[in-house]
């Protein structure tokens, strides 16, 4: 554990709203600090005040009496020492487009969004740079094995905060560090951020495989796979190996795969059962980011010149109308091939 900054965080704005910018900002203030969570919608902000709960994504949680909701963006960032953004990776640029104006440049500026911004396919990390007008060496990433429905109870969590600037990465540490949320610092911006979008897909995955009815075996298989394709991906794009046999790696994999509470997996699971993809999006009723980031992550494997199987048929179950049984058939019948990589 690192040494206390003497620089102690005293407030906070979190965007957006959902399950995770909920939980997230809850951490926040049980920790003491001051919170201002962003909503677009007055009606939300007016509720949390009011019952001092997120009726629509986390019901019966109670909030911390040191975080308020709010609609208004210059009352989100005033004072604001850091600003966590957890917007949808489709709708990162346009909430970060909003509170450039308001951002002091002093504030220290984190995300923890999972995923590519369509078209561009640029890290969450440059998006906020663009906008915010900052490097992306100042930015901070937050991901690991993390559930917003564990977390809001207060369940054990750890997770990373990944950024070059070291001092930064403390100051997120010491923000959110807390008897049941325990954090750990890391240089790999790449990795982290490669590795929290990819997981998405080895998810919905694991989900399809599961509504298949397919046993432990195929799931261990395609998490284990799933890994070597995140790495390979990860690797061709800059990051450090040892990344990915950690927190926000294997750890967050394997979460995702295996949970309940996992909005990936359900959605696999769905599509096994015979729902079309508009179906499914509909009755999840909330954004299922790895049906965007499969889209991305296969113009990154034909751009890095990266093989990414799993990828690649999850592609054509989403948007070709492939079958899953035929997609998991395709994967067990491809030629062999050594399991250990030569890398460089």
């Amino acid at each position: 554990m690192t040494e206390a900054n003497n620089e102690r965080i005293k407030r906070a704005a979190v965007f957006v709203a959902g399950s995770w910018g909920t939980a997230l900002a809850s951490v926040l203030a049980g920790n003491g600090i001051e919170v201002r969570l962003w909503t677009r919608s007055e009606e939300q902000a007016a509720q949390i005040n009011r019952d001092r709960v997120n009726d629509k994504y986390l019901p019966g949680a109670k909030l911390p009496d040191t975080l308020r909701a709010t609609s208004d963006m210059e009352e989100a960032l005033s004072g604001a020492e850091l600003a966590l953004f957890v917007a949808p990776s489709a709708a990162m640029r346009e909430v970060a487009a909003q509170a450039a104006p308001y951002m002091h440049p002093d504030t220290i500026c984190i995300h923890a969004t999972k995923g590519f911004e369509p078209g561009t396919l640029k890290r969450m990390s440059f998006v906020l740079a663009e906008e915010l007008s900052r490097t992306a060496e100042q930015i901070v990433v937050l991901s690991g094995p993390s559930h917003a429905e564990e977390v809001i109870r207060r369940q054990p969590t750890t997770v990373v905060v990944a950024s070059n600037d070291m001092k930064a990465a403390e100051q997120a540490q010491d923000a959110f560090m807390s008897r049941y949320f325990r954090v750990y610092t890391n240089p790999d911006v790449v990795g982290v951020e490669v590795a929290g979008a990819i997981k998405n897909i080895i998810a919905l995955g694991a989900g399809l495989s599961d509504g298949l009815g397919f046993g432990d075996n195929a799931k261990a298989a395609l998490i284990t796979r799933g890994l070597a394709e995140i790495s390979r991906l990860g690797i061709a794009m800059g990051a450090n190996p040892l990344t990915f046999a950690g927190l926000a790696g294997v750890g967050d994999l394997v979460v995702t795969c295996t949970s309940k509470h996992s909005r990936n997996w359900r959605a696999g699971s769905m599509l096994a059962s015979g729902m079309t993809l508009d179906e499914v999006l509909a009755k999840m009723g909330m954004v299922v980011e790895g049906v965007k980031t499969t889209r991305a992550a296969q113009e990154l494997a034909l751009q890095f010149n990266v093989e990414m199987p799993i990828t690649a048929e999850l592609y054509q179950v989403l948007f070709d109308d492939k079958s899953p049984r035929s997609a998991v058939e395709n994967l067990m019948g491809r030629l062999r091939t050594h399991e250990i990589e030569q890398i460089g």
